[in-house]
Parts: structure tokens; C-alpha cells; sequence
């Protein structure tokens, strides 16, 4: 799977050692590639950002327990699958309490309006939006095994050997599952009028997933 070049070791290690500035920054640098993870696993009625908290929290209290520095990035993968996958489960709990989310007036707690607006610019930026937000939903709707690497490399540009790294796989696996990725989202998108590469935005505009406070 090659050497992991972008991994600071002494930094690691002097984190797992208990330095609180370096956790921080530990966190600070690995914190955008975990949100995409979560992205691809998370349950749809829990927020990223919620998730990443979580992750936050495990990281600093399990960080101790690491035993090989270059097997950093796995590890943190890790933590972030256990904190999904305890949230589906708690999520599948709430479904069958007949939980609801609505805020009274029949909206889904979280669903803002667009303010109305007749500047063209404005409604430019609207439909580009929606675009953006249409391609998302398609990418999460991929099977885990494509949408993963697929979410790391479009959110956040990572490269074939970083996710090869993150996800313990060869690079030509990788590479292999993101052309197909690509192939089978480009063939969801015929009817929508969005091109797509790996550069392609799927944050409606933002460049960034949601980060978590320091």
C-alpha cells in the first residue's frame, strides 16, 4: 500500500505522549478527511457536524491506545465508523419510538426557506445550488464501497495513495473504484444538466464539509 508520507509522526507521537497543543493540532489537520468519512457512513437524521464532536471526544480519550504512529489514519478511520455506527443504532431506536422531527408548523426540523428573490445573479446561484445539492444526493446514494473514496477525494481532495492510506486498500483498488464511482454517478446525472470530475463541487458552493470546534 506504499509508505505514508503525510503522516507527522513526532507529531503523533507527541500527542499520544497526552501534549494538549498537539492533540489540538493533530486534530486540526486530520479533522476534514474524518468528516468525509463520516458523510459516507453517517445516517441521514444525524448531523456531520454532531458526529464529528463525537469523533473529537473519542480521539482525545483513545489516542493513548494507538500502538503503531504510521497506522494513524486507519485508527482514526476507525473511531469515526464505531461513532456512525452507534448513531445508526440509536437513530433505528428513535424510528421506532415514532420519534418525529417537526417543528410544529409540519417543516423538517433544519429545512430553511430560500429567500424570494428576482435578481438574476441570485437566482443563478440558486439553481447552481440545487445542482450542486441534486449531485451530493447521488453521490451518497452510491454503494459505500464507491461513495467512500469517491466523498474523500471529491470533498477533499485527497490523493489515490492518502485514500489508499485511510482505507488500508491497494492504490490500484482505489483507482479502480473511483472510475467506477465516476461512471456510475456520471450515469445517474444524464438527465441533469451537471458535469462531473474530481474537482467537482458537491457542497453546493462550499468548499468545505463542516469542521468541529477546537
Amino acid at each position: 500500500m506504499g509508505q505514508r508520507h503525510s503522516v507527522d509522526e513526532p507529531l503523533i507521537e507527541r500527542a499520544r505522549d497526552g501534549h494538549r497543543v498537539a492533540q489540538q493540532e493533530l486534530w486540526r489537520v486530520h479533522r476534514r478527511w474524518v468528516a468525509a468519512i463520516i458523510l459516507a457512513h453517517r445516517p441521514r437524521s444525524v448531523e456531520v457536524e454532531d458526529l464529528l464532536q463525537d469523533v473529537a471526544v473519542k480521539f482525545i480519550d483513545k489516542l493513548h491506545t494507538l500502538r503503531e504512529v504510521p497506522a494513524f489514519r486507519p485508527w482514526l478511520r476507525q473511531i469515526a465508523l464505531n461513532v456512525c455506527r452507534g448513531a445508526a443504532r440509536a437513530s433505528r431506536t428513535t424510528l421506532r419510538l415514532g420519534q418525529c422531527r417537526d417543528d410544529g408548523d409540519g417543516r423538517d426540523i433544519g429545512t430553511v426557506a430560500e429567500p424570494a428573490s428576482d435578481d438574476a445573479d441570485v437566482q443563478l446561484c440558486a439553481e447552481q445550488r440545487d445542482a450542486a445539492s441534486r449531485l451530493m444526493q447521488h453521490a451518497l446514494g452510491l454503494p459505500l464501497t464507491y461513495r467512500e473514496p469517491l466523498l474523500l477525494r471529491c470533498l477533499r481532495s485527497m490523493s489515490y495513495q492518502q485514500i489508499s492510506d485511510v482505507l488500508e486498500l491497494p492504490v490500484t483498488t482505489i483507482e479502480t473504484r473511483l472510475a467506477r464511482a465516476r461512471r456510475m454517478l456520471r450515469d445517474e446525472l444524464r438527465q441533469l444538466d451537471v458535469s462531473f470530475d474530481d474537482r467537482t463541487d458537491l457542497n453546493g458552493g462550499r468548499t468545505d464539509v463542516p469542521s468541529t470546534t477546537e
